[in-house]
């Protein structure tokens, strides 16, 4: 039996517990700790980074102003901050810093790297890249007010300035090093984490060690990290059955986890949460049929997630039926909300009566064309077949190709496409990013449907405004109804996170993220 939204969430909570019980014990100190990726980072900056196999290796190094509390996501908790105010009006954010950070050099970290560091975050100088400089506009000026105090001052409230500065992309750098060369953290790694940097070696490893002068007492407990980049999966698992790693965070497809339970039983933990990422098929409203939104919502009638959820999950890495939030999420539709969507309900003959209904009355009632999903085996794959098999079951033919992912991704963004199968995979849950694939298309540059639908765009301003999270979910549910009955963009599945890692790591805890909770600082080694 399928377990609900509910019980996944009580689930997830249940596996942190027993997680932190298992780490009750006293720390152990020393020890290296030797982890796979299965990519590396094409450079050092954080501002420009999008990929965890930037994050793994990179993130030990720096702090940010305010992180995820690891056993009690999504709360966050101070970073380099000892605490923080919002005004009633929410205008006004001041945070006071822990005292005596230093920098890997020796330098004192003041309130001036912060303001230097979000400064190139909301206003890169030329040739500076800063993926997340749209999460700051609401930003109208930093001031430091003392060495120790950084006050930022808003244009408007912003329901998620709380979580954007949890973002792990925030990293803190030097503003004297910024001074010299705006570019210096590409190339160069100085940070105030809890462990230096010793090594690059490209195709090969990554190497920190730990920081003797480290702001927070006795941490980090590590005497330092290996990470180690193998790119073949086959070839990470191995490495991770043989013991030559430990761990690998990014995640197992559920056969990888079955050959490593089997080959090593008690030896390892097994986590499992909903995963921040999801896939949806994505409609060019630039050509016709997919212009007429019934079109679109007969497409999407004929999906039956609750059922495909099942048979997926089980060879591929997705589980959970969900809207436009993550299943779980707490300003997610419920199942029962769910369920009331077009495509969402679990009587899908009377589904897809009425999408044969609508392509009738569309006049396309012998629907052909091209659908066109990226060529990763999984998830892409598993899903693209399945959802064409829907269509077909409603008299549809799709011819599913499979680009390579410079190709596909260069399609989505020209529009030379007709229908296909998006992607969505964020650092956090938060609907301000997660509603951008919705928002009109001349406004979020990810809307890859072209579509402008100016009540979505209405309804994403007032949601991002509103400080009272019952309100707040209110008007998600407003946008959620209005952008699955329009259908430019509809959720297909979301992805599952599971992790194995050997049980004498400690101190890491798992998340639907695979994003946060990687500076290592209280990991330990029971060895």
């Amino acid at each position: 039996m399928r377990l609900g939204l509910g019980a996944l969430a009580l689930g997830f909570s249940a596996l942190a517990l027993m997680a932190s019980g298992a780490d009750a014990q006293t720390p152990k100190k020393g020890g290296v700790l030797k982890f796979a990726v299965g990519a590396e980072p094409p450079n050092y900056d954080c501002h420009g980074a999008t990929s965890f196999a930037f994050i793994h290796p990179v993130r030990p190094h720096y702090n940010t102003l305010l992180k995820f509390d690891e056993p009690n996501y999504p709360k966050v908790k101070g970073d380099l901050a000892a605490s923080w105010t919002v005004a009633p009006d929410g205008l006004t954010y001041t945070f006071k810093l822990k005292p005596n950070i230093k920098f890997h050099d020796g330098s004192t970290l003041t309130s001036a790297d912060v303001k230097a560091s979000y400064d190139r975050i909301a206003h890169p100088p030329q040739g500076v890249v800063s993926i997340r400089q749209a999460a700051y506009e609401d930003i109208t000026s930093i001031e430091t007010p003392d060495a120790n105090t950084v006050v930022f001052k808003l244009k408007a409230p912003n329901a998620s300035m709380i979580t954007n500065f949890a973002s792990p992309w925030d990293c803190i750098y030097s503003a004297a090093k910024l001074k010299e060369d705006p570019k210096f953290p590409e190339k160069h790694i100085l940070g105030t984490g809890p462990f230096k940097f010793v090594e690059h070696a490209a195709g090969s490893h990554w190497v920190g060690e730990r920081f003797p002068e480290y702001f927070e007492k006795d941490r980090p407990y590590l005497d330092g990290f290996r990470a180690i980049f193998i790119t073949n999966t086959a070839a990470r698992v191995n490495a991770l059955q043989a013991g030559e790693v430990l761990a690998e965070f990014r995640g197992q497809s559920p056969a990888d986890k079955k050959k490593l339970v089997d080959a090593l039983g008690d030896k390892v933990n097994v986590y499992e949460s909903p995963w921040v990422c999801s896939l949806a098929v994505i409609f060019n409203v630039e050509k016709k049929p997919f212009n007429d939104a019934r079109v679109r919502r007969a497409l999407s009638l004929a999906l039956d997630r609750w059922k495909g959820s099942e048979a997926l999950s089980k060879i591929a890495v997705v589980r959970d039926v969900g809207g436009v939030l993550r299943p779980g999420y707490e300003l997610a539709a419920s199942e029962a909300e769910l369920t009331t969507y077009p495509g969402f309900g679990k009587d899908i003959k009377k589904a897809r009566d009425e999408a044969k209904k609508l392509l009738a009355e569309a006049g396309v009632k012998d629907l052909k064309f091209k659908f066109m999903n990226r060529n990763v085996p999984s998830p892409y794959t598993p899903v693209g077949v399945f959802v064409v098999d829907q269509w077909r079951q409603i008299g549809v033919t799709a011819e599913h190709e499979q680009p390579e992912t410079k190709a596909y991704i260069g399609n989505l963004r020209s529009g030379n496409y007709e229908v296909g199968l998006d992607f969505a995979c964020d650092a956090v849950d938060d609907p301000n990013l997660q509603l951008l694939k919705y928002v009109s298309s001349d406004k979020s540059t990810i809307n890859y449907s072209r579509s402008i639908d100016r009540k979505i765009d209405e309804l994403y301003e007032k949601q991002k405004r509103e400080l009272d999270p019952k309100k707040r979910a209110a008007i998600l549910r407003e946008v959620e109804k209005h952008a699955l009955t329009e259908a430019a963009t509809v959720p297909v599945i979301w992805w599952n996170r599971i992790i194995v890692n050997w049980k004498q790591l400690h101190g890491w805890h798992m998340s639907p993220s695979h994003y946060i909770n990687q500076d290592l600082q209280d990991v330990w080694l029971d060895q």
